[in-house]
């Protein structure tokens, strides 16, 4: 057990969440409070804030069940959690520290949503010539990051063993 790389992964968790949790707030107490309900916020020409509550799982799916069902994610998310920190406590890179941690806050970010709103705030929103990425968040960001350093993170301990 290396205490460096667990104390490395919980910071980075810590800030992805703390920065996911700033970004909402900033979302829904300084910049919709500005506007009218519903109303999209044009940043540039291919970027947009929108107010998403998605009380569903990836890309909206299940977004119109029951309310019990997005404590039912939340629930499932925490115990993904315990399984992300017992693998962050056998980790031996820097690199998969660093994944773990930004999956686990990204994770964290949105559990915390799913319990004081009952959805995930959801508001950046990408598009392209009319065609728009579905709305997502920091925490969501993080969690694509973090699986994306840890593929690197195994095809590099991967081609080392061959």
């Amino acid at each position: 057990m290396n205490h460096r790389l667990i104390n490395i992964g919980l910071y980075m968790a810590a800030i992805a969440a703390m920065a996911d949790q700033f970004s909402k707030w900033w979302l829904l107490n300084e910049i919709m409070t500005q506007v009218p309900p519903g109303t999209t916020v044009r940043v540039t020409p291919f970027f947009n804030l929108v107010l998403n509550m998605n009380r569903g799982v990836t890309f909206g799916l299940f977004n119109h069940e029951q309310q019990w069902l997005s404590y039912a994610f939340a629930g499932t998310a925490a115990l993904v959690l315990i399984f992300l920190f017992r693998w962050l406590m056998r980790s031996t890179s820097l690199l998969a520290a660093l994944g773990l941690g930004l999956v686990m806050g990204g994770a964290i970010g949105n559990v915390i949503d799913r319990l004081r709103y009952g959805a995930v705030v959801d508001f950046l929103d990408f598009h392209v010539a009319g065609y728009h990425w579905y709305a997502f968040n920091l925490a969501d960001s993080a969690i694509v990051c973090g699986v994306g350093l840890l593929l690197i993170e195994n095809l590099v301990t991967g081609a080392k063993k061959r």
